[in-house]
């Protein structure tokens, strides 16, 4: 055993002093490792933070949307419709909604106008629960909207100052102003996003009286699901049903796939690493091999050979991991992932620049430590164990 030539104490100095003389090739693989843990780090903060608002987000969504759906398209939802999904049996609330985009032509960018319905008893709830600030008769007494942060930057871009003029399908125009502002929490869902009254919303997005765009139901309990959907399909077959439980594993599907390319490319730059790796230790430089040599001549063995340099390396991929870590961290949570987030929350239209709340999945983080320290220690141990198995007398010559 090593404390039989050597204490703890003598044992941790000698450590020390190896990782200090050897400090020039420790620290290009620390910076590279680094690198590496860093990226698939930073990928699994980011989407567990997303995922979870998207999951949270999702459950106070209503248990079907039923759209109108012909020739491939959506089409505007008659009131009458309404009526007949009131009879079913099992539906416990009926929402019809009202939304559509909205072209801002000199930015090339879309706006997501949603129309609440606050003479309605349940969105006046919700309104009131999602803007607790705002008065509701104020709000309704002209023409008012509430807007998402990427909007916001937008008109103060372009110095609309207390309201814009929307253009609707008839070619008339609409003075809507400016009320107030979605919180930043909620900027991952609401960044594009406007809130304006039902009636308003008809008028811009050009709906006619009576019509909806598509219509939430909500049912009494579970157990009454798929009978509440055999009867929603038998009603109408010019129709879409889309359920919160499609929706959850849509979600979770687009996650995992996204996961699975991002692991990817990051087990190609890992081998490719550990294979450069790999070839450097493998063409053991003659100090290397006459530290090793010497050592065994001075009555180590093998076994205490491969631990030392195990261990000296083993420190170098954990601070590596540890630093990688607290880096994606920070590149997340605190500079809010550039580039990266584009991957999920995308580029094409208004910039998001929201905070992510901080979510950590243990199982992810062990999984990259594993996939990480078990890999690199390999690499180094397999040209190790060739040279420390060699007579050292024939290396030391």
């Amino acid at each position: 055993m090593l404390g039989s030539y050597m204490s703890n104490k003598e044992y941790i100095n000698f450590l020390a002093a190896l990782l200090y003389k050897y400090r020039a090739k420790h620290l290009w693989i620390l910076l590279i490792s680094s690198f590496l843990v860093t990226l698939i780090s930073s990928f699994f903060f980011l989407s567990a933070s997303i995922k979870k608002h998207t999951l949270e987000n999702l459950e106070s969504q209503a248990d079907f949307v039923v759209q109108k759906y012909r020739a491939g398209k959506v089409e505007d939802m008659p009131k009458e419709w309404i009526e007949g999904f009131s009879a079913i049996k099992g539906v416990k609330k009926i929402t019809p909604r009202v939304y559509g985009m909205h072209f801002y032509d000199p930015g090339e960018t879309y706006f997501m106008i949603v129309g609440l319905d606050l003479q309605n008893e349940h969105s006046l709830w919700k309104f009131k629960k999602a803007f607790p600030n705002i008065d509701v008769e104020e709000f309704l007494s002209k023409e008012n909207m509430i807007i998402g942060k990427g909007v916001k930057q937008l008109f103060d871009y372009y110095e609309y100052k207390d309201y814009y003029t929307f253009r609707p399908p008839d070619r008339s125009k609409q003075k809507v102003y400016f009320h107030s502002e979605f919180d930043a929490d909620t900027q991952i869902f609401t960044n594009d996003m406007i809130i304006m009254d039902m009636k308003l919303a008809k008028k811009i997005l050009g709906l006619k009286e009576g019509y909806f765009s598509d219509i939430a139901i909500d049912i009494q309990s579970k157990e009454v699901l798929e009978d509440v959907r055999t009867a929603l399909i038998l009603s109408h077959f010019d129709m879409r049903i889309i359920s919160k439980d499609y929706m959850r594993t849509h979600y979770e599907n687009l996650f995992n796939y996204k996961g699975g390319v991002f692991l990817a490319l990051y087990i190609f730059s890992l081998i490719t690493f550990l294979l450069i790796l790999y070839q450097r230790y493998s063409n053991i430089k003659d100090f290397d091999a006459k530290e090793i040599a010497i050592l065994r001549v001075c009555g180590w063995k093998i076994s205490d050979v491969i631990y030392l340099k195990l261990a000296e390396n083993f420190i170098v991929a954990f601070v590596s991991y540890m630093l990688g870590v607290i880096l994606a961290y920070v590149y997340v949570y605190i500079f809010k992932a550039p580039l990266l987030k584009e991957i999920f929350l995308g580029f094409k239209n208004l910039e998001n620049t929201s905070a992510f709340s901080p979510s950590v999945e243990l199982s992810s983080l062990f999984g990259v430590f594993f996939l990480f320290i078990v890999p690199f220690m390999l690499v180094i141990l397999i040209p190790v164990w060739k040279i420390s198995i060699s007579e050292p007398v024939e290396v030391l010559r």
